[in-house]
């Protein structure tokens, strides 16, 4: 008895305290070997990023919804195009032959880039550049992406960007865009990225049609429902009641009538012994109307945009309609600010990589001007402008506003931005030049002590006469 217990002991025992800690598994033991799948915390893992993206592909490729979604915001974000200018001669040169080059061909490829930046929130763009200085960019697929490595203490320094792999071939890897090391490097390809909809602390943008994704699926199925409801309303069957004296009597009489059935609008004689019936499903679907629009409001609200972008009238009235489309604006404004800073950064580096080739120094002072959101903008605004303006005249006239105080409410309201001081300046510039050139053309015009003829209207030149 004795052995017996001392042997349960042995195995049963709980053990030392000491032997305790080498067994216990912590959190940080845990995850020992553990490799990260993303760059940052605030990433989705690898896997559920990937998936979105494929996710958010297929329904711009197969959903009109979503394509109409991606389609609008494109429309308004790019509209009519963005316009490159420069004072400086030479960088208005190189900015117009890389913006009409048939190897970027920029007025096009504008739609191109805020379809995937929209699709996908990421934009992937590599920038190649030949012996003459001469840029050309390519949007790489954010699918097509495979790992982002950035810097360890800022994740917003990106190093290289590295593409998946195929049929077994070595991973292609690029460098991103570095300015102070283009000036010892012969500029290689490089990728510069462009992200939106990101958490702080992330590298990888979101889609704007991550948060509908589920919605559009369920939309999707509604209808499908609704177009086999349609269908089977229709169906119906025909129930002949009769008495039969025998089995084989009755299966005689169905041949024969399924042989020749009825059409529709035909007329049918029996007799007293015969009866017919027809047999429908009955499928109520009152608030199916009410489903859909439900459905789709989630839709709208997700992707920003009010219900009547989608061809669904939210309201009887057209006040009600542009009210609802102030916010949607507001968010086009928005993206329409983020791609024109896009377009003036991939600029700013072409300007560069040209300069170290070429061993020239453009200015690299350029603008970029995006489009109106809307045609009705500047009728808006010209009707401001012109209604401040003639208050402001009268405040002007009688001394209470400054000339900048005045220029400055007035690109306020229509909508445009300046220096006042400066604008003012140039201003009083251009017409003390302007007023010396045509004293200087008066003169020239009519020398001093000249006489006109009046009858022919030229000068008589002294001694002449």
């Amino acid at each position: 008895m004795n052995l017996l217990h001392s042997i349960s002991q042995y195995f049963h025992a709980p053990p030392h305290p000491s032997q305790r800690q080498l067994f216990s598994e912590t959190e940080n033991e845990f995850l020992v070997g553990a490799v990260s799948l993303s760059p940052s915390e605030f990433d989705r893992d690898r896997y559920s990023r990937e998936d979105i993206l494929q996710q958010c592909l297929d329904a711009w490729r197969y959903n009109p919804l979503a394509r109409r979604i991606v389609e609008i915001i494109s429309q308004y974000v790019v509209g009519a195009g963005f316009k490159v200018s420069s004072s400086d001669p030479g960088t208005s040169e190189f900015l117009e032959n890389f913006w009409n080059h048939r190897f970027n061909h920029m007025p096009t490829r504008l739609i191109e880039m805020c379809d995937e930046l929209t699709r996908s929130g990421n934009l992937f763009i590599l920038i190649s550049t030949d012996a003459g200085g001469m840029s050309y960019i390519r949007l790489i697929p954010s699918t097509l992406i495979d790992e982002i490595v950035t810097k360890d203490n800022d994740l917003e320094q990106e190093i290289s960007f590295t593409l998946k792999s195929f049929n077994g071939q070595e991973p292609i890897t690029y460098k991103a865009f570095n300015q102070q090391q283009i000036d010892v490097d012969y500029p290689q390809a490089c990728v510069v990225h462009y992200a939106i909809n990101k958490p702080a602390g992330a590298v990888w943008g979101e889609s704007d049609l991550s948060p509908i994704l589920k919605w559009l699926s369920r939309y999707t199925a509604f209808l499908d429902d609704r177009v086999r409801l349609n269908r089977y309303r229709n169906a119906f069957l025909y129930v002949v009641k009769s008495s039969f004296t025998s089995e084989s009597t009755r299966g005689a009489r169905q041949l024969q009538l399924a042989s020749t059935p009825p059409t529709p609008g035909s007329i049918l004689v029996t007799d007293e012994s015969e009866t017919w019936e027809v047999l429908s499903p009955k499928l109520e679907s009152d608030d199916a109307e009410k489903d859909g629009l439900a459905l789709k409001k989630m839709i709208a609200s997700g992707a920003g945009i009010p219900l009547h972008f989608l061809a669904e009238p939210e309201g009887s009235t057209r006040t009600t309609a542009e009210a609802s489309g102030d916010p949607t604006y507001r968010k086009f404004q928005q993206r329409q600010t983020f791609f024109q800073y896009l377009l003036k950064d991939l600029l700013a580096i072409t300007i560069q990589r040209f300069n170290h080739i070429t061993n020239r120094n453009l200015t690299g002072q350029f603008e970029v001007y995006p489009g109106d959101l809307s045609s009705r903008d500047n009728v808006a605004l010209a009707m401001a402008g012109t209604n401040i303006m003639s208050a402001f005249e009268t405040l002007r006239e009688a001394g209470a506003v400054s000339k900048e105080e005045m220029v400055r409410v007035l690109y306020r309201f229509i909508g445009e931005e300046g220096d006042p001081a400066e604008i003012v300046r140039e201003g009083q510039a251009e017409a003390e030049s302007a007023g010396s050139e045509a004293s200087v053309s008066k003169q020239k015009r009519k020398p001093k002590g000249a006489k006109i003829d009046h009858e022919t209207g030229d000068i008589r030149t002294p001694g002449l006469e």
